[in-house]
């Protein structure tokens, strides 16, 4: 299936967020469909949160996201919005998720929430994401 690209934007009279993995604004093309992934988590197939650490959980959960992508016949670039949860949030867990961004994305930058949180839906999750993507 092909894809359809949003248009991203980092307007002026706003801070370029480029260097950061994001961008404010995200315009979807018209007759894309809307695709609404749920929040993806360290969880493996068979649901066991496969580690105890921030770093594989977020491993984990960009792992499940590219599957759903895929799974709703988009590619990452597809994606116009990501929204990030993420436990006891302190500034030495973006430069990991920053690799796991240009990771999946490349140099495409989604427009993204980013939400410290006390915790999930379980005590053991440290970190989620859910998407926002179009597809034809």
């Amino acid at each position: 299936m092909s894809h359809l690209e949003t248009t991203l934007i980092n307007p002026p009279g706003l801070a370029d967020q480029t260097a950061k993995g994001f961008s404010h604004l995200a315009i979807v093309p018209p007759g894309a469909k809307t695709v609404y992934i749920s929040g993806q988590f360290g969880a493996d197939v068979t649901g066991r949160i496969v580690s105890d650490d921030y770093a594989g959980q977020l491993r984990q959960s960009f792992q499940n996201l590219r599957i759903a992508i895929e799974a709703a016949g988009a590619v990452p670039q597809s994606v116009a919005k990501l929204t990030i949860l993420i436990v006891n949030h302190s500034d030495d867990k973006l430069p990991p998720l920053r690799e796991e961004l240009k990771a999946l994305f490349g140099t495409h930058r989604p427009t993204i929430t980013l939400m410290p949180v006390p915790r999930l839906a379980q005590s053991s999750m440290l970190f989620e994401i859910e998407a926002v993507a179009i597809v034809p």
